[in-house]
């Protein structure tokens, strides 16, 4: 039984590590070592229930759910003796036309708090209702509304509001 359980959370993690990576490097503005440990502890997190998780409908759907609990938790500890820096790390290949849009979104998105980061992730990068993101974050839907207006707005004024130049034809 244990074996079969494995088996299956292997498969699982397999085919969910790729879109939980890329869902890391939005919380972490780009960190790719940072989004590389969330990942890990969000897998380890449903390895260690991986019975009960294995029951649900969805267990793919409940996955940012646990991966943005871990980051909002790894950015609680005071423990972390790391500190932010304002130059991004090298990245993958990028065409040249989207490297100037891909970096000043993630130059603007580390300006952020932590909770902006994940209300706008959870919302426009994961396509989540308001609802599903106010109970993932443990807050009311009201709460949600608010922090996705003024974290918009925060973008909008730290890129300005007139993105033509950064977008190529």
């Amino acid at each position: 039984m244990k074996r079969r359980y494995e088996e299956e959370f292997m498969a699982f993690a397999a085919a969910r590590s790729a879109p939980l990576f890329r869902s890391a490097c939005v919380l972490t503005s780009g960190d790719v070592h940072l989004a590389e440990d969330l990942v890990q502890d969000t897998l380890g997190r449903m390895y260690a229930n991986w019975r009960k998780i294995a029951q649900i409908d969805d267990p793919a759907a409940y996955t940012p759910t646990v991966l943005v609990r871990t980051y909002l938790s790894h950015r609680r500890r005071r423990s972390s003796s790391e500190q932010p820096t304002d130059t991004l790390p090298d990245s993958g290949a990028v065409t040249e036309h989207d490297a100037t849009l891909r970096i000043t979104l993630l130059d603007a998105l580390g300006r952020l708090s932590a909770r902006d980061r994940a209300v706008l992730l959870l919302r426009y990068w994961e396509d989540r209702s308001v609802e599903q993101t106010a109970e993932i974050l443990r807050v009311r839907p009201g709460a949600v509304r608010n922090q996705s207006m003024r974290a918009l707005a925060r973008i909008r004024d730290l890129l300005g509001h007139d993105l033509s130049e950064l977008v190529s034809p």
